[in-house]
Parts: structure tokens; sequence; C-alpha cells
């Protein structure tokens, strides 16, 4: 049985980003954040309704996160399109905040697998050669958040059509300004706001280090907490600067062709779906 906010005093948020990882979740809650109508949270992975991470802390924790001074709320959680790990979100996202928007960001579902291995294995959560990975397809982690009309269909029974927004990570990307646009007026918000700090971008791949043992250290010591006083888009580059000497550059590995043809063919079928879903060819991708 799930709590819903009713008798909660206080707002909940209205729109959630609900991934996908690595598709860009990071720079689109920044540049969400940017707009004086819509108020992000200043940690972005809430992962409220994920039972396995946050949901026992109660409406009160969720509540704490957000203020009410702007017409938008949001937060941005990719672990909520990470089915078959996590189980029942949409229903504890329903029940708790019915009328929220959703927006999910997707990028070339190849791609994708790719940039998730690079994280994993710069962050030390991954040491297997990528063949090795990727080796059993059907099954693997890597594989199914790369299957994205198989995650949003998990929210299809619980929020309508109009109110899921999906957007790609390439359009983001290649015509920022524009698909901000699409953003702004699914959110019914000033779709005319500029901003010129929505040119920078996170979390870019050619930026993943792995960190030396020298260099794990120095992360344990909360290095983060202690660049808060800086401005957010400038701690990144700040931790990376401090970080270099203890850290080495993370190459992107090269694909199995063979390996390259049977995650196709076992995407291609979800794909399919998801451009019947949405109409949009996704012509950039490459299945």
């Amino acid at each position: 049985m799930f709590v819903t906010s009713r008798s909660e005093e206080g707002r909940l948020p209205n729109l959630i980003v609900i991934g996908a990882q690595k598709c860009g979740t990071t720079s689109l809650h920044y540049y969400l954040g940017l707009h004086p109508e819509i108020f992000m949270t200043e940690e972005k992975e809430l992962n409220y309704f994920v039972e396995e991470f946050n949901w026992g802390k109660g409406i009160d924790w969720y509540r704490s996160h957000f203020r009410e001074s702007a017409g938008i709320l949001g937060e941005s959680s990719p672990a909520y399109t990470h089915v078959p790990e996590y189980q029942g979100v949409p229903e504890r996202m329903h029940a708790t905040i019915p009328e929220a928007k959703l927006i999910y960001i997707l990028r070339d579902p190849i791609e994708r697998i790719l940039s998730q291995y690079m994280h994993h294995w710069a962050s030390g959560t991954e040491n297997r050669p990528l063949a090795e990975a990727l080796e059993d397809v059907e099954s693997s982690h890597y594989v199914s958040r790369s299957m994205y009309y198989r995650q949003l269909e998990q929210y299809l029974p619980y929020f309508p059509d109009s109110s899921i927004l999906i957007i790609t990570a390439e359009a983001l990307l290649r015509d920022r300004l524009r698909t901000l646009q699409k953003v702004y007026s699914f959110l019914n918000v000033d779709s005319s706001f500029r901003s010129k700090r929505s040119s920078f971008t996170w979390h870019e791949s050619r930026f993943n280090r792995k960190k030396t043992p020298i260099g794990e250290v120095l992360e344990g010591l909360s290095l983060k907490e202690k660049l808060r006083f800086l401005p957010f888009e400038s701690r990144g580059a700040v931790e990376r600067f401090l970080l270099l000497p203890f850290s080495r550059r993370v190459k992107r590995p090269l694909l199995d062709e063979k390996l390259r043809r049977d995650i196709t063919d076992l995407l291609k079928p979800d794909v399919d779906r998801l451009r019947s879903y949405t109409g949009n060819r996704f012509s950039e991708w490459s299945c």
C-alpha cells in the first residue's frame, strides 16, 4: 500500500526527469534550473521512489528538498528507469504525485551502453573488459537500460501521454535552444527564456578519468563537499583539475562487430516500439 501526499502540508515536485542514465540528465537538470519559473533540487538524484534507496525515508524527507517559490519543482533520478533492477517506481510515483510531468531524455542506445561502461570503469565499479561485461547481452544491465520503450511502458498505465515528454541528447546538443523551448512549452513556462549559461555541457565522456589509489583517497575526503562554495558549473572543472595528477584518461573501448550486431538485434524491436509510440524516427541512432 502506498501513502499519498494529499493530507501532508507543503508542496511536492510536479516535474521528474526519469532518465536515462548517461543521456544528459545532469545537463538537462542544470538547464532547467536556470529558468526563473523552475526550481530543480541542488542534490540531483534523490532516488526517492526507489525502494532500495530512499523510499523508506518518508514523504517529509522528500518534501524537504523543495521550496515553494517556483511554479515548477523538479528532480532528476535516472534510477527511475532501471527495470528490472528497481521495481515499482511508477506505482509509488503515481500514488504520491499523480499530476507530475515526466521527461525522459534518450540517446543512441549503443552509445549509451558504451558511456555507462566507461563511467563504471572510471569509477572502479567495473573491472571486466567490455566484451566480457556484455557477454550475455540478454541479461546485461548495460543493455536493459538502453531498452527505452521497455522502461517507458512501466509508466504508461499510470501517467497519460500528455504528461510525458521524450527528447534526445542528440537534439539537446545539436539544437539546444529549440529543444529547451520544447521542454518549456511542455511545462507551461515562458518558452522565450534564454540563458548564456545553457551553453555549458556536463559529464562529457572525454572527461572520464580513472583515479589512482591516491586519487581515490582524495575523493574520499569529500572533495565535492569542500567545493560547494564555488558556482555550480565550476565545481566539476575544479575537481578535475585538482585530481588530474592522480587519475588517468579512460579510453573509449572498441565494440566487436559481432557483439555490436548481437546487441543491435536485441535492441531493434524495442527501438521500433519506441518509434511507433513517439512518431520519431531517431535517424541519428545506429540501430
